[in-house]
């Protein structure tokens, strides 16, 4: 019972699953709890007395709530009415810099073309069984704000414009629902609950970070979530633990043998120093790295260093004179930046050879070398039309994480498409279809498709050199 002015308060309530609706009308208002993930309790709150007319009005709209906003209407983009980091519409060309997004609960809703969050309702409607178009929403893990926010912008900006031009092309109506991780395993796990609680989220785009998706595998796992990474390149997230889990690059075992065969026969390399941060994936890559060089008769050291350390002198002290390169497995570009420019400072003389997480315009040491495990696309016919719609409508892209993270989307998508078309528009039904992947003329070049591991086959990394103007152009 609740007081008021105009007499006594009453409450009708109805059970239903939805996670928060408000229905403003004559005679009350309709809340719901915004944080429940299981049925919850509709009140009907009004400054009128209590009278059969009124508990009309409260069953009329218990009901209505029931048929259609309860089965998951709700305008929250996972499961949350905390704020959004990032307030933009998919795609909008008005969309402000992921910088700029206020933190949160680090999830986000956009939608195709427009400003309003997407529906958490039906999780696809079926062409074939409603004659309605196609839809759902697809989850995009990045790091749209933080330290590797240049990365993250340009992959969620890809995924978006993957999303426009399928909707278009198919006459579809799925939209993007944000998750900002920062690199961070803790808000990858936050993030990845509140997706498995949205059911209108059929796979997902991402995580960016090895220790990411080691976070969240078995979370997605549990769920039958397919979630595909555009740059999470870790050996061991594909060796079965993981069934839900793709990749649209190649993973460290390629990585490896590539960068230390290129720093032995073309930068004629005897003494190597791996600056090993203490990451899922600076370890596996340091490992990968270190195990090729060693048979092909290099002599390795290995420096070990904490993934928030600022400062690299006492590194650059253990880099002897004799030192030829130094191979850095850093997931943040200015992180390498700083060493290099410490090397230069105490006066060594090794090239700095940067991982491909390395591969941002934060890393533009003159005649240093990053590795990539993509091409540039700017180049490749059958990117064209993407690149272009890309730099029309966000400017120029300069790393080479946003052009997988297209296909990576391209990749759910079409999974959605088909088994929406198939009448089967649920989580594994999109699981089973992203495993028979074959995208042909694929923006990366060629046709991509999975092995049964979840990888690409064929896939192969790519090494460039940073020229004068700080821009790393293709060495092989």
């Amino acid at each position: 019972m609740i007081g008021s002015a105009a007499g006594p308060v009453r409450c009708y309530r109805c059970m239903t699953g939805v996670k928060f609706f408000t229905y403003a009308g004559r005679g009350g208002t309709i809340a719901g709890n915004p944080a429940a993930q299981q049925p919850i309790e509709c009140k009907v709150v009004t400054h009128m007395r209590q009278t059969h007319l009124l508990k009309g009005i409260a069953a009329i709209a218990c009901l209505t709530m029931t048929v259609t906003g309860c089965a998951g209407g709700s305008s929250g983009g996972a499961g949350t009415s905390t704020p959004p980091t990032v307030g933009s519409s998919a795609g909008a060309s008005s969309a402000p810099p992921a910088s700029s997004a206020p933190s949160g609960s680090g999830v986000a809703s956009s939608g195709p073309g427009s400003s309003a969050p997407p529906s958490s309702g039906p999780v696809v409607g079926s062409s074939v069984a409603s004659g309605k178009a196609c839809a759902g929403s697809i989850g995009f893990m990045g790091p749209i704000t933080g330290g590797a926010a240049a990365i993250g912008g340009e992959q969620l900006h890809f995924a978006q414009l993957a999303v426009d031009t399928f909707n278009v092309q198919n006459k579809s109506t799925y939209s993007i629902v944000q998750g900002d991780t920062q690199l961070d395993p803790g808000q990858a796990s936050t993030v990845a609950q509140q997706f498995v609680s949205n059911n209108a989220i059929l796979g997902v785009v991402g995580p960016a970070g090895s220790q990411e998706v080691d976070a969240i595998g078995p979370v997605y796992n549990a769920a039958h979530l397919a979630f595909v990474s555009a740059s999470a390149t870790a050996t061991e997230l594909t060796a079965g633990k993981y069934p839900t889990f793709f990749r649209t690059i190649p993973n460290d075992a390629v990585q490896g043998p590539t960068d230390a065969t290129f720093i032995h026969q073309k930068l004629n390399a005897k003494n190597v120093v791996i600056v090993q941060e203490k990451t899922s994936y600076g370890q596996g890559l340091a490992a990968s790295v270190g195990s090729a060089l060693k048979s092909q008769g290099v002599a390795v050291t290995v420096v070990q260093v904490s993934k928030t350390q600022p400062d690299y002198s006492a590194v650059v002290t253990k880099v002897a004179d004799d030192t030829d390169v130094v191979f850095a497995t850093f997931q943040i570009a200015a992180n390498t930046q700083v060493l290099a420019t410490q090397l230069k400072q105490q006066g060594k003389k090794a090239v700095v050879f940067g991982s491909d997480g390395s591969f941002s315009a934060d890393f533009k040491t003159p005649g240093a070398y990053v590795s990539s495990f993509a091409p540039d696309v700017k180049s490749i016919p059958s990117a064209v039309a993407v690149v272009k719609a890309y730099t029309a409508k966000y400017g120029d892209f300069a790393t080479t994480y946003g052009p997988p993270t297209y296909v990576a989307t391209q990749t759910i998508l079409q999974a959605a498409q088909r088994a929406c078309q198939a009448g089967s528009p649920d989580r594994a039904a999109v699981l089973a279809q992203v495993k028979k992947t074959k995208i042909t003329d694929s923006i990366l070049g060629g046709t991509l498709k999975f092995t049964p591991n979840g990888d690409v086959a064929g896939a192969k990394f790519y090494v460039f050199k940073i020229g004068a103007s700080g821009k790393p152009q293709l060495a092989q």
